[in-house]
């Protein structure tokens, strides 16, 4: 698929969602993915709700611009055909537990072995060392260790409360991508491949650094509670609906107090400098509300941008779909998927202008590739009809009269998808 990552294998052996995403970026960037699924039973994502045409929204969504293969990974048929499959790629990608893989024999030594160049991704949860190293984890786990929780209630004091979204999940995904393409392009200087490791904890860590963590970046100053700097939202309530508004900048202050007609504000000796604002940030963000609640949103949201004030609606789902931003950005693309049926989906956010890539290719069915993806590495007919006689490779790439893929049986022994990392 065009992009610049075209030419690129990825042999993904990942469930659930932080290493599906990461190689979903991949191939939204062009790479070639092979997704990796025990037969039968496939990825877990494959059983989640809100479906159409038996896919959910989430396979869907994470797991497009792959191809599909079904393999037994605990049979040594199972383990000999993905290990060919090792020797054509550039990219492996899996979040088993640690320790998984190597059991398998489809760890990294054992993809060394037979390509030296490929660049192996273990994504886990808390690393592969320490106390924590061999749990199970799903995010509010992540979320809950590494603090996030506590910054999301605002101080110490106040019950830890959980981000609505599977943030470290995603950052997690983001966090490899980058990584994998960084072992790339070392690769394509020196000629060695490499292991990386990215986990959650450690994603979410050194994304918390970056902003949440200054208390604790001098190691000589005194550690305090967290005190919350305002138990006032920033997002405020208008005449008819919500918005943000900021106004960090002393500029930008003293153009939200002339906006609403209230200059005398801006000598107030509480708010003039932006660390005064700071120290009453509960009584700055109370002005705020009471100017904002006397206007309709719209009226704000036309006035407010013209005094050079930052501000936004405070969307909801459904009504993001249609805001004039979003449709001039083209963020949405609308496809047909041939199972699935109509699909609307974000394009991949970063645009490169000298290689462009394609459309994503719409999610697979499960083992809807094995045949191609198998001969493409060098097997014989004969070879593929033997590895699904032994159960080594699953057999929904037989097709039914209407020509739609055969799910078979799970495979009792085949590799258990909850032994992935969220």
């Amino acid at each position: 698929m065009p992009g610049p990552l075209e030419g690129i294998r990825v042999v993904d052996l990942s469930s659930m969602l932080s290493g599906p995403w990461a190689a979903d970026i991949l191939g939204d960037q062009g790479a070639d993915v092979v997704k990796v699924e025990p037969p039968g039973i496939g990825d877990h994502v494959r059983l989640l709700p809100n479906r159409s045409g038996d896919l959910p929204a989430m396979f869907v969504n994470i797991n497009r611009s792959k191809r599909s293969v079904t393999l037994n990974l605990k049979s040594d048929d199972g383990v000999a055909a993905l290990l060919r499959l090792y020797e054509t790629a550039d990219v492996v990608v899996q979040n088993f537990r640690p320790g998984v893989v190597d059991r398998l024999g489809i760890g990294y030594e054992d993809a060394r072995r037979v390509n030296p160049r490929v660049v192996y991704l273990s994504i886990s949860g808390f690393g592969e060392v320490g106390p924590y190293a061999g749990r199970r984890v799903y995010d509010p786990v992540v979320q809950a260790l590494s603090g996030l929780t506590t910054i999301q209630a605002g101080s110490d004091e106040a019950r830890p409360r959980l981000i609505r979204t599977v943030l470290p999940d995603k950052l997690t995904s983001v966090t490899a991508a980058q990584a994998v393409t960084a072992a790339l392009l070392a690769r394509e200087r020196g000629g060695e491949g490499q292991h990386v490791r990215v986990s959650m904890l450690d994603s979410v860590m050194a994304f918390l650094w970056a902003s949440d963590m200054g208390a604790y970046t001098f190691r000589d100053k005194p550690m305090e509670p967290e005190k919350a700097a305002s138990f006032i939202d920033l997002i405020y309530e208008t005449s008819t609906d919500y918005m943000t508004v900021s106004t960090m900048r002393d500029a930008e202050w003293t153009a939200f107090c002339r906006a609403t007609g209230r200059e005398d504000m801006i000598a107030d000796p509480r708010f003039a400098t932006a660390a005064d604002r700071d120290a009453n940030v509960n009584e700055r963000l109370e002005f705020i509300q009471s100017e904002l609640h006397r206007k309709p949103a719209e009226e704000w949201l036309e006035l407010l941008p013209e005094y050079g004030v930052p501000c936004a609606p405070a969307m909801r789902r459904r009504e993001l779909l249609d805001h004039p931003q979003v449709l001039a950005s083209d963020i949405l693309l609308e496809s047909e998927h041939p199972t699935a049926g109509p699909l609307r989906q974000t394009r991949t956010a970063a645009r490169f202008e000298g290689t462009v890539p394609g459309p994503p290719r719409g999610a697979p069915l499960i083992g809807q590739h094995n045949a191609e993806v198998l001969a493409e590495a060098g097997f014989s007919d004969a070879e593929i009809a033997a590895l699904v006689a032994s159960g080594a490779l699953g057999d929904e790439h037989t097709t039914s009269g209407t020509g739609a893929p055969v799910a078979v049986a799970a495979v009792a022994d085949s590799a258990d998808p909850t032994e992935a990392a969220s």
